[in-house]
């Protein structure tokens, strides 16, 4: 495989994680717990479709061949698609939507963190500009993790269920193949075994301090950066891709 080639799978990854947690986050517009939140959530969802798109844009221009960002993000099948298999799960409640969120985000602000510094101009920018909003991102969810985790006896309940739910997806993000390794020894991508500790260190102290039971398994659901998904990708898709794919080349 060209290292051109390398770059655009490693680009997608980056870029499908934010769409598909973008447009899951963007189901709770209008059904939010309390307004603020429901516009909380929406403003979560646009900070990581914009980050979608500016890696869109780029991997666009590696194809070579003149594609656009929209056939890039909505004209690809189910195995062509990169995220991580947490950031496809439903939402459930508010407390599984919370927690996924969380999860994602300490591996998102330590991830940025290294791209800032890639080697690839367009990485480093983009993580450059997009580590603030991720900044505000983990806040968000840690203070609600701590608020619903430790707070009434239902919400904490609600928490633990949806932390003993999403611990085996926590951290696909953090298990390294053979792309990570290359794009991290060319200097491009993060080094995921430097970050590691540092995600696991903080999630983990974090939930503990909102009186959170960690749960005992270590094993890990892995596959999605490598197109392996399950079922619920397929319904995003088809609620994502339905009028690009009916209207090919459609422009507001």
């Amino acid at each position: 495989m060209s290292e051109q080639k390398e770059i655009y799978n490693y680009v997608l990854r980056l870029a499908d994680n934010c769409l598909i947690l973008g447009q899951r986050l963007a189901e709770w517009c209008g059904h939010g717990p309390v307004l603020e939140q429901d516009i909380a959530v929406t403003n979560i969802s646009l900070d990581l479709i914009g980050q979608a798109r500016n890696y869109y844009q780029y991997a666009a221009e590696l194809t070579g061949d003149e594609k656009s960002e929209d056939e890039v993000a909505f004209l690809r099948s189910d195995r062509e698609y990169k995220n991580l298999l947490l950031v496809e799960q439903p939402n459930n409640d508010f407390a599984y939507t919370v927690l996924r969120q969380y999860l994602f985000d300490v591996f998102h602000f330590h991830l940025l963190n290294e791209l800032a510094a890639s080697k690839d101009e367009s990485i480093a920018s983009i993580a450059q500009k997009s580590i603030k909003e991720v900044t505000y991102h983990k806040r968000w969810s840690g203070q609600w993790i701590l608020r619903l985790g430790d707070g009434t006896e239902e919400s904490h309940e609600k928490m633990q269920a949806a932390l003993d739910h999403y611990w085996s997806y926590a951290f696909e993000c953090i298990t390294a193949d053979e792309l990570d390794t290359n794009m991290s020894t060319r200097g491009i991508g993060a080094d995921l075994g430097k970050i590691a500790e540092p995600v696991r260190k903080e999630i983990t102290s974090h939930l503990q301090e909102a009186t959170l039971s960690i749960p005992g398994s270590s094993w890990n659901q892995t596959g999605g950066k490598n197109g392996m998904h399950s079922e619920h990708l397929g319904y995003i898709l088809a609620e994502m891709q339905h009028l690009q794919r009916a209207f090919p080349g459609a422009e507001w």
